[in-house]
């Protein structure tokens, strides 16, 4: 395995590589950009990299597809860590260009819900086809296949482009949020502002499966931050569910819920522990604290053995 190897969506002068950069590690890293998100994970899964940056959640579009169905199938990955990046597109297009000349534009299918409105309001017949990443639709407007590429407007002196509009969003709050997966191993320790992902399968279709799976947290106190189903592949109606959800592995209430769906479910993939961006503690109720938990077992223990009450 390639210790000093960091893999990205490429090529460069997309926001991956802004946001991977933005990690300290990266300076000691060999950062190398791939033509997609299974190639940028393929990598880590083959050990030519010990790591990979990949979009996996948009604030205006909600999960990004192909990470989260990657996550989930293949060889087994996980996430270390997660970097939250404020997103404003530029419209790219080669020196010269003046906006009556923009007739067909290109990005990456992320980007369009996010520059749609700004679309219909200065380019309402610009005709739109995606590209790869925001950076290959750059590098396309540089070949001439188009006129104008929405992406970072870092970069434009890539690819000897001019931003001639910017600030482009699809509100002003815009995040994407990036995951630094590799391959699995020992969760970093517990920070007190941690966040835990996984993927579920439900047993069978029958009225309540989805609730059952939701009290295993609600029981526990435990958060959900994201719960999004998505189709396995394996005929209508079979879905898996992918979840992110406050607090670490090592907390009483997380590693019982996790438990708990592993009784019910009959595949549980366990995609890691790690620190929260945004370093927000979560709220823990009353009954579901650690000591709570060591509480309620001490208290069964003497049931058990006759010592009753303390």
């Amino acid at each position: 395995m390639s210790a000093t190897r960091y893999t990205y969506l490429g090529p460069e002068g997309t926001f991956t590589e802004a946001a991977l950069r933005s990690l300290p590690e990266a300076a000691t890293r060999e950062l190398v950009p791939m033509v997609s998100v299974p190639a940028v994970l393929d990598a880590v899964r083959r050990g030519q990299a010990a790591g990979a940056l990949v979009a996996i959640e948009n604030s205006v579009e909600g999960g990004v597809t192909a990470t989260v169905d990657e996550l989930a199938t293949g060889a087994p990955l996980m996430i270390y860590r997660e970097v939250l990046m404020p997103i404003a597109f530029a419209l790219l297009v080669r020196p010269g260009t003046r906006l009556a000349d923009v007739k067909t534009v290109t990005g990456h299918p992320v980007a369009q819900p996010q520059v749609r409105r700004w679309l219909e309001a200065e380019l309402p017949d610009a005709h739109w086809e995606s590209a790869a990443s925001n950076a290959d639709g750059a590098r396309q407007v540089q070949e001439g296949r188009f006129d104008g590429a929405f992406a970072g407007e870092f970069a434009a002196r890539l690819y000897g482009l001019e931003p001639l509009a910017t600030d482009i969003h699809g509100g002003r709050s815009a995040t994407t949020r990036f995951v630094l997966v590799g391959r699995p191993g020992r969760t970093s320790s517990p920070t007190g502002a941690d966040k835990t992902s996984a993927v579920v399968w439900l047993g069978d279709d029958h009225p309540g499966a989805l609730l059952e799976l939701l009290q295993e947290f609600a029981a526990r106190g435990v958060n959900l931050m994201r719960i999004e189903s998505r189709p396995t592949g394996e005929g209508m109606g079979k879905y898996c569910f992918s979840l992110d959800f406050e607090g670490h592995v090592t907390d009483r209430r997380v590693g019982e819920a996790l438990m708990g769906l592993h009784r019910i479910c009959p595949r549980v993939r366990f995609l890691g522990s790690y620190p929260r961006a945004d370093e927000v503690r979560p709220t823990v109720r009353p009954g579901t604290s650690d000591e709570d938990f060591a509480d309620a077992a001490d208290w069964l223990a003497r049931c058990l053995d006759g010592r009753g009450e303390r």
